[in-house]
């Protein structure tokens, strides 16, 4: 399923009035005071996954969705409290008139499921459309007349709908109970193959063999395709956030996923580096590759990968080794790589793989073509100062390669290697990663020192 589907997703179809009129009636009972506790939890049960992610959550059901739900709750749901169903509720009214016109679509409507139907067959007429669709629960097919509107489905799409059958003893034909989801042929097949998975679930959980009947399935549990198609749609919503590209203000990629390694062997990784593919080394702004600090300590060296675009960088100074790239999955594979290839002269610290928090629109996110994000300088100094401070948190108390793998708190306390602390300390505020990328530093290394009382 893709996003960009979306914007006709969801159609509308004309329903003969006096199944609308019922539906209207429904609806009204279902709001009275009495209903109202049984009408929220069905259909917190019909949108169970929105309902679980509706806190901070990009996505809301479509109005479709919502109508399907409402069906759910009229037709399929058994109320908690031990009250009649709405429409048994209904037949009982004798306080108003029902026409008989609207009560003969009690049965068929209390008898309807929904369904996920291929358009098989569609024949054409002036004002309305003939359709013969196939369910792909079970097979088994049936015929609809509605709207000018289904004119607009190609054959071999699939539609989630609920079908009612029609009263009129001339008309057996079936209508769509107001509306309907399309899905294209691959997502259907998708959607179904994932109920059924589902469906075979449920019937070794309840031992019940009615179960492997689609249409008591459907009918009992058709919830389970609107949590399907919902899961579908935030699918969807993670594959379009992967494909945004966040970028600097220049339009260059702009590199979020970082992780951190300390170490205590800087020429073995430098010569390791030439065995990198695709990194290239480039001169860093403190001074030649290779030549030392004034310090006495040597300059980190830096390597880059290009596409043309820079998209990686391997920065590896005195005590850290650092990775950043443009996006999660190649910040994964950049770490398997030096895995393999420094294996225990690397120790991890840290990662961040979060780009800059940012509100996108679910219309973002549908555009077709990919999507860019511009990162400010401020974002990025807030996701830097956020990584080095959530890495440096425990610092004091972990094992450090260049102290012997002593944790700096017990080194400190030997008078002789408590200089080595103040070191090294310095040494990480001179390479600080935010230094270097927008020449402003990203944590407070007082803070370290205070830990030891170096200040």
């Amino acid at each position: 399923m893709k996003l960009a589907s979306e914007l006709t997703a969801g159609v509308w179809v004309e329903v003969p009035e006096s199944l609308d009129a019922l539906l209207a009636r429904l609806d009204d009972l279902a709001r009275a005071s009495g209903f109202a506790l049984q009408r929220e939890l069905a259909l917190n049960e019909a949108l169970r996954p929105y309902v679980q992610r509706r806190e901070g959550s990009v996505l809301a059901p479509l109005p479709q969705e919502v109508q399907l739900a409402n069906l759910f709750l009229y037709a399929d749901y058994y109320p908690q409290d031990g009250q009649l169903t709405l429409i048994e509720q209904l037949r009982d009214v004798v306080t108003e008139h029902i026409p008989e016109e609207e009560r003969v679509w009690m049965d068929p409507l209390k008898h309807s499921f929904l369904d996920l139907l291929e358009i098989v067959r569609a024949e054409e007429s002036d004002a309305a459309v003939r359709l013969t669709l196939r369910s792909l629960g079970d097979g088994r097919q049936w015929t609809v007349v509605g709207s000018a509107i289904l004119k607009t489905i190609p054959v071999g799409e699939a539609l989630l709908t609920r079908l009612v059958r029609n009263p009129s003893p001339e008309n057996e034909r079936f209508v769509i109970a107001g509306c309907a989801l399309r899905l294209s042929a691959a997502d259907g097949q998708s959607l179904i193959e994932s109920v059924q998975e589902t469906r075979r679930t449920l019937e070794m959980q309840s031992g019940s063999f009615a179960l492997g009947e689609w249409a008591e399935f459907a009918k009992r549990y058709g919830q389970v395709l609107l949590w399907g198609y919902a899961q579908a749609r935030y699918d969807a919503l993670v594959e379009a956030v992967v494909q945004i590209r966040y970028v600097t203000p220049e339009g260059r990629p702009f590199l979020y996923a970082v992780a951190l390694y300390e170490h205590h062997e800087f020429r073995f990784l430098c010569d390791g580096m030439a065995e990198l593919k695709g990194f290239d080394p480039v001169q860093d702004r403190t001074g030649e590759q290779g030549e030392k600090g004034q310090d006495g300590k040597p300059p980190a060296r830096i390597w880059e990968f290009r596409t043309p675009s820079l998209v990686a960088r391997i920065t590896v100074t005195p005590v850290q080794l650092i990775v950043e790239c443009d996006a999660p999955d190649r910040l994964e594979t950049l770490k398997h790589q030096l895995a393999s290839a420094f294996g225990y002269a690397l120790h991890f610290r840290g990662e961040t793989t979060a780009p800059p928090p940012r509100r996108v629109t679910e219309e973002d996110l549908a555009k077709t073509e990919s999507y860019q994000l511009t990162v400010t300088p401020e974002e990025e100094r807030d996701l830097l100062r956020s990584f080095l401070e959530s890495v440096y948190l425990t610092w004091p108390d972990t094992a450090s390669p260049a102290l012997g793998v002593q944790t700096p708190r017990h080194a400190a306390a030997d008078p002789v290697k408590r200089r080595q602390v103040a070191e090294l300390i310095a040494q990480l505020e001179r390479d600080d990663l935010g230094k270097r990328r927008t020449g402003t530093p990203a944590y407070d290394y007082a803070k370290l020192r205070e830990h030891f009382d170096l200040s």
